[in-house]
């Protein structure tokens, strides 16, 4: 049996990445999905093991001492991390696996995981993102202002990645997604 593809999803908050995963998952079924921990609350509907790992800050850091962890990053005041015998366990049984990270910790998975393919998710422009982060309303300004910040050096960033998805036509974002995933597949 050929091992799985690591694939590394990236790009700024609110350019549709987990809906694109998503779609992804449910039209490609080679593919697995690895659960991030991080240490932030819980949004309304997020339920934990399916959409993130919650973990208190200390019980994060024991995961780091213990090496528990293929990356992890600090993200607007908060720990993220992928968990790495999930994603192992995944490989191993031939799945390809996502990751869907931010930019420091997909660079931290370039360095130990040269071989991943880099996903870059971005909306068509800055303004689209600052639109779509209000509309989420889970943030209070400050907040907002730091997602930008960040997204505004991450946008820079995407001609580090394999490949780029531009999340501005719903339906032709998911087309691009999903055929994205199977070119990375394929070339397995």
């Amino acid at each position: 049996m050929r091992r799985g593809r690591l694939i590394v999803v990236s790009g700024p908050s609110g350019a549709g990445k987990s809906t694109l995963i998503r779609q992804a998952l449910e039209a490609v079924p080679e593919l697995a999905y690895s659960v991030s921990a991080t240490t932030r609350g819980p949004r309304e509907g997020e339920v934990d093991g399916r959409d993130y790992i919650f973990l208190s800050r200390e019980e994060f850091e024991r995961w780091i001492e213990e090496e528990k962890f293929l990356e992890w990053a600090e993200y607007s005041g908060n720990l993220y991390g992928t968990p790495e015998a999930k994603v192992e366990e995944f490989l191993d049984e031939g799945r390809s696996v996502i990751l869907e990270i931010e930019l420091q910790g997909a660079r931290n998975v370039r360095r130990k995981r040269p071989d991943a393919v880099m996903v870059f998710v971005r909306a068509p422009s800055l303004e689209e993102t600052r639109k779509r982060l209000q509309g989420r309303a889970t943030e209070d300004l400050e907040a907002l202002e730091l997602r930008m910040t960040t997204a505004v050096g991450e946008v820079a960033a995407a001609d580090e990645f394999d490949r780029e998805v531009v999340n501005g036509d719903r339906k032709q974002a998911r087309e691009d997604m999903i055929r994205t995933m199977r070119e990375i597949i394929g070339g397995n």
